[in-house]
């Protein structure tokens, strides 16, 4: 009688050993249920950024003129005075007052932002820039 006691407790052990993994698997798969279904919320309020595109063609020429003017406004007093951001902001706004009113003024560059309006504020400034040529 004691052996039949003990297979019995045995095999109570493996149920309950057996019963924790699979609820272990079934939290496992409603968390990752949950995060996909998050990910997909997420994914529908996604909305594409709008902006004035300008053409940019990134030439030894082009970049070597953009490079002349950000390192003039780098160089600024005003510009010198400011770090991060505002720096940034400042110089492009020292560059071109007019392409950063039309690309940043409504929604200025935030700190960690990608800046995706950097080569379309090239091509503004290069097109301000051969206008005041001719």
């Amino acid at each position: 009688m004691h052996s039949k006691c003990y297979r019995f407790m045995q095999l109570n052990s493996q149920m309950r050993q057996l019963s924790l993994i699979i609820l272990l698997v079934l939290l496992v798969n409603k968390a990752s249920g949950e995060q996909v279904a998050a990910a997909q919320s997420l994914d529908d309020e996604i909305v594409p950024y709008d902006f004035t595109h300008f053409p940019y063609k990134e030439t030894v020429t082009n970049e070597k003129q953009w490079a002349e003017y950000e390192s003039a406004c780098e160089q600024s007093t005003e510009c010198l005075a400011k770090t991060g951001v505002l720096r940034v902001r400042c110089v492009r706004e020292c560059i071109s007052p007019h392409c950063y009113n039309v690309l940043y003024r409504h929604d200025e560059l935030e700190e960690g932002e990608v800046d995706v309006r950097l080569s379309s504020f090239k091509g503004c400034f290069l097109k301000k820039l051969k206008t005041r040529r001719v």
